[in-house]
């Protein structure tokens, strides 16, 4: 007896129960006197050979496409992304959809812009832990060296170090990575100055000069959600310092304002081992990865200031965007 899964004529009425008439699998068995295994190779056939397409729409591309543009176009951007909801403002699986959303939508912008022979800076922070843990697939190797933007030497949280965050892009694009042995925060200014004279700690400096794009989290003073707080770099004394002094967020540990400004924070900023931000407002692509209402100030303060020139965002973030600059 020849085989049912090899009949073009079933595969077809199969598939059009299925796709077209909406029956479950079950149906079909008791309609077609076929087993359900038979029923699901027969489904599988007809997509391997053509006889359904299957197009995916996603209604968040429409939904939000006009908004991208409008922010481009108000903040002077290259490009925005806009993904669904916002991880700080839902709750339980919401948040870990979100979070997996923005971190997806950054993986895929990378993957499309980035070349071989790219030269990658990566901040530091959950966000950036994020983004190179999700789920989303790269296809093709990429060879790119990425490059840590903040010394990486912590007593906890190691895995939200760029040292770390390099490690791990290096391995989902199958390219290279260096490393930057020096605590993210030194006590004096003329320590730092002193320390990034030595050769090995020159090696990582110079590539600074080299990058063609930085991903960057965003992160905000308050206590609740600050990693540089879990990093143990500053105290909450320090934050709330910074927070009356007018601070809305950092980037790569560089405190700044709402309009962009460093100044009130300099003693601090002075005293950070990694990439000066006047020389990464160089790089040409400067991607800023951030969600939630509660970070829009930060966003907008890094945009006001040249840190960023491109945008992945949630539509909650994006909203307030909106807000803020009316």
């Amino acid at each position: 007896m020849r085989k049912l899964v090899d009949d073009a004529r079933l595969i077809f009425k199969c598939c059009c129960l299925y796709y077209q008439d909406g029956l479950g699998q079950q149906e079909i068995c008791q309609r077609l006197g076929i087993s359900r295994p038979t029923v699901s190779r027969m489904l599988n056939l007809g997509r391997e050979r053509g006889i359904v397409r299957i197009e995916l729409r996603n209604p968040d591309n429409e939904m939000f496409g006009q908004m991208e543009r409008d922010l481009e176009s108000i903040f002077h951007l290259q490009e925005v992304v806009i993904v669904q909801s916002s991880p700080l403002q839902r709750e339980g699986k919401e948040a870990g959809r979100s979070q997996m959303d923005i971190g997806r939508a950054a993986l895929r912008f990378l993957s499309r812009i980035l070349s071989d022979g790219d030269y990658v800076g990566v901040s530091m922070g959950i966000t950036m832990l994020n983004v190179v843990q999700s789920d989303y697939f790269i296809d093709e190797r990429i060879a790119c060296t990425f490059v840590p933007l903040v010394g990486g030497i912590g007593e906890s949280q190691l895995e939200i170090h760029s040292n770390y965050l390099v490690q791990k892009f290096a391995s989902r694009f199958g390219g290279e990575c260096v490393q930057f042995f020096l605590p993210a925060v030194l006590s004096q200014k003329e320590v730092l100055e002193g320390i990034l004279k030595e050769s090995m700690i020159q090696r990582v400096v110079r590539l600074y000069k080299k990058l063609d794009v930085v991903v960057l989290g965003i992160g905000i003073p308050h206590t609740d959600v600050s990693t540089i707080l879990r990093t143990g770099y500053v105290d909450q004394d320090i934050l709330d310092l910074f927070s009356r002094k007018g601070a809305v967020g950092d980037i790569a540990l560089r405190y700044f304002d709402i309009h962009g400004d460093t100044g009130p924070f300099e003693n601090f900023n002075e005293r950070v081992a990694g990439i000066p931000l006047e020389q990464m407002k160089k790089v040409p692509r400067r991607i800023g990865v951030a969600s939630g209402t509660q970070k829009a100030e930060a966003i907008l303060g890094a945009i006001r200031g040249g840190y960023i020139n491109i945008l992945i965002t949630d539509i909650d973030a994006a909203k307030r965007l909106v807000e803020l600059n009316k």
